[in-house]
């Protein structure tokens, strides 16, 4: 269901993210992030001068590639488009991500690494969902794909303990999880 209808309104900002994880041949996982900030209106910039409406502000790139264990192994960043000559210059501080653990403790490990001065901001702001379709795309190669139990590929799934109380739908109280244990305990 959409949201209810607002009062009239002018569209002055669109940020378009798109973010896809792909299973690779050699065992490792990519997630890709592509984000777009354009204006609907023509408008000056110190540097780039003009701005045509639809033209991107910002236009970035940011893939991870992941182990099995959510570990970052590779990454690649670019920039089409910036407001600034000198932003694509941080580029090569996002290989400071190699080595760490999509896990508890992820935003403030790339934070540490790519915080202020380090990073980029719309290039860090990705970081937090890539983390969540590193998951997805996980559950499609570990879970979705392979039935528990082969002999009843519609029996119902269990909750991974790394959901656990991760929201208001996986509490380990909740009514979800109560189910999930109860069908498991009949089993």
């Amino acid at each position: 269901m959409p949201l209810p209808k607002s009062t009239p309104r002018k569209l002055l900002h669109t940020r378009v993210i798109q973010l896809r994880g792909y299973e690779r041949e050699d065992g490792l996982i990519d997630i890709e992030a592509h984000m777009t900030d354009t204006k609907p209106y023509t408008f000056s910039n110190i540097e780039r001068g003009t701005i045509p409406a639809g033209d991107p502000l910002h236009e970035m790139w940011l893939r991870l590639t992941i182990d099995q264990s959510l570990t970052i192994q590779a990454v690649q960043a670019a920039m089409d488009s910036t407001p600034h000559s000198v932003c694509p210059a941080i580029i090569p501080n996002f290989q400071r991500l190699v080595g760490i653990s999509i896990a508890k403790g992820f935003l403030k490990a790339a934070a540490q690494q790519l915080g202020g001065i380090d990073g980029c901001t719309h290039l860090r702001e990705l970081l937090a969902q890539m983390g969540t379709v590193a998951y997805q795309t996980m559950f499609s190669i570990r879970g979705h794909r392979k039935p528990e139990d082969p002999s009843d590929p519609a029996k119902p799934r269990r909750i991974p303990a790394m959901l656990l109380n991760t929201c208001h739908t996986y509490s380990e109280t909740g009514p979800l999880a109560v189910q999930h244990a109860a069908e498991g305990a009949a089993d």
